[in-house]
């Protein structure tokens, strides 16, 4: 997912969710954050797979956890900055497709839906990302827009 500057920030704020270490992930797998996407976030780990980068950066936006963003993502498509847009709140993330991307590949590819509600209308994101491994840890290179 790679939220960049879009629109301008009109929209009423939406909160973050309050997500502790023992919430349900938003990733959408059945595990607690902190087991699941937060011990990437915290740098306790890095994702094995193209998939968990996918659901750690997803459950990243979530949190509006910049600094992972910014960290697991390949440094020549890396923008300066996350533009997390005030009005936005994710809900839910759907994995419809990948390809490789396993401890065994070089690069992957993760094709998914994300649900938001922006301004209280809502919407998806639908997306086919590219990944690949820098310095052996998988980062988040572009992506597509699949409409």
């Amino acid at each position: 997912m790679s939220r960049r500057k879009t629109r301008p920030r009109t929209s009423p704020v939406a909160p973050v969710p309050a997500v502790t270490a023992a919430s349900p992930c938003p990733c959408g797998l059945d595990a607690a954050y902190g087991a699941c996407c937060g011990r990437f976030h915290s740098g306790t780990g890095t994702a094995p797979t193209a998939e968990l980068l996918m659901r750690s950066r997803y459950s990243a936006f979530v949190v509006r956890d910049e600094a992972y963003l910014l960290r697991t993502w390949a440094p020549e498509t890396r923008p300066g900055e996350v533009d997390f847009d005030p009005g936005m709140r994710w809900a839910g993330l759907e994995i419809e497709e990948t390809g490789q991307g396993t401890a065994f590949h070089q690069q992957g590819t993760v094709t998914f839906t994300a649900r938001y509600v922006h301004g209280g209308e809502p919407g998806a994101l639908h997306e086919r990302s590219r990944f690949a491994r820098h310095e052996g840890a998988w980062v988040y290179v572009d992506g597509d827009f699949i409409e």
